[in-house]
């Protein structure tokens, strides 16, 4: 697993923290999406200085049966590939509220 950034629950209901891999290293803030209008709609907006750069889904593991968040990121620094990753619990680390940005390749 390689952990690509940092972040932590946010009042609202959201996340905020740091996308850091290679050469970007951006501010992200994860807000629940209001808007939300079906089931195909993002459970999670992402942002970075005020521009959308992608969305989160809460989805459900197949082995655990419980849920976490997967994010897919899209931006021209990331040439026209996804970045795709998942929330992970950072266990015993930062506190609850903490996770980490755990890159999830796309063949």
């Amino acid at each position: 697993m390689t952990a690509i950034g940092f972040v932590t629950r946010t009042t609202h209901g959201g996340f905020r923290g740091q996308l850091k891999f290679l050469p970007i290293c951006a501010d992200i803030d994860i807000v629940p999406n209001r808007d939300k209008s079906g089931d195909t709609s993002p459970d999670f907006r992402i942002f970075t200085q005020g521009v959308e750069v992608g969305s989160g889904q809460i989805l459900t593991g197949e082995s655990r049966g419980s849920d976490y968040v997967n994010l897919s990121l899209a931006a021209p620094g990331f040439g026209v590939r996804k970045l795709c990753a998942n929330l992970g619990r950072t266990v015993g680390l930062y506190g609850d509220g903490s996770f980490f940005l755990i890159w999830n390749p796309v063949d």
